[in-house]
């Protein structure tokens, strides 16, 4: 169970080598947790973040996960649970792909939405049955300030992110008075791997501050979390600019 300050004291990492997901695995285990799973596909880089993890005096546990493999989810997700409670799940997978190749190979195209939108769908209700099932807990969605307006620079990504969202929000409302919260987390432009290369955008953010603000969300039990925090009122008004300005803009 979460103690007065909101952390947890089980861990179910979605995603096991994300930079989001182990940023907020490390802060949450300076905190209280003490048991994380980290699911993903098997690799060194998942055995070296489990390692990493148990350094800091916590219970490690990996499992298979492929968000690709939507057959397997309830089967591996679901068997996780009857190990113990899990106090927090959270949602970190995810692909950016590449917009200028995904537009000239649908294949790969589908493959971003699969696996940002379709595979959070399956692993995102298998997961809250779970949680609703033992009458408690959060699950914590990783969306992205992309999924609030199609951009012409990354609308693939975008329209999955944008398809993430909304579930979750459905999901968080189908889930009230259960007892289990659910709180969407939308970052802007993140400095980390997956973003290496690229051209930095304005208010740009980093793993661990997003873990930061994870934690503070959880405390204030929020359904909502903008990092940073600027971006709520970015993002309001650039919903509202008329289409033509706004392919104009440089975003």
């Amino acid at each position: 169970m979460k103690d007065a300050f909101g952390a947890p004291q089980s861990l179910l990492v979605l995603g096991g080598t994300s930079e989001i997901g182990l940023a907020t695995a490390r802060r949450l285990i300076a905190r209280r947790t003490r048991t994380v799973w980290l699911a993903g596909r098997p690799s060194p880089a998942l055995a070296a973040a489990a390692d990493s993890l148990r350094a800091l005096g916590a219970d490690v546990h990996t499992v298979p996960f492929d968000a690709l493999d939507t057959e397997s989810h309830e089967e591996r997700l679901g068997k996780i649970f009857t190990e113990g409670a899990i106090d927090m799940v959270l949602m970190a997978f995810g692909v950016l792909g590449d917009q200028a190749r995904d537009e000239s190979d649908p294949v790969a195209a589908v493959r971003v939405a699969q696996t940002n939108y379709t595979g959070a769908v399956s692993a995102g209700l298998v997961c809250a049955a779970s949680l609703q099932a033992q009458g408690h807990g959060s699950l914590v969605v990783l969306s992205s300030v992309a999924g609030e307006r199609a951009r012409r620079a990354d609308f693939i990504y975008g329209s999955s992110k944008a398809g993430l969202d909304a579930f979750a929000q459905g999901l968080g409302d189908a889930l009230h008075g259960t007892g289990v919260h659910v709180m969407v987390v939308r970052p802007g432009f993140v400095r980390s791997k997956m973003t290496a290369g690229l051209a930095e955008a304005p208010l740009a953010t980093t793993p661990e501050a997003v873990a930061s603000a994870i934690e503070l969300g959880l405390r204030r039990r929020s359904e909502t979390v903008w990092v940073p925090g600027a971006l709520r009122m970015v993002m309001a008004a650039v919903r509202h600019v008329p289409r033509p300005l706004f392919r104009r803009l440089p975003v």
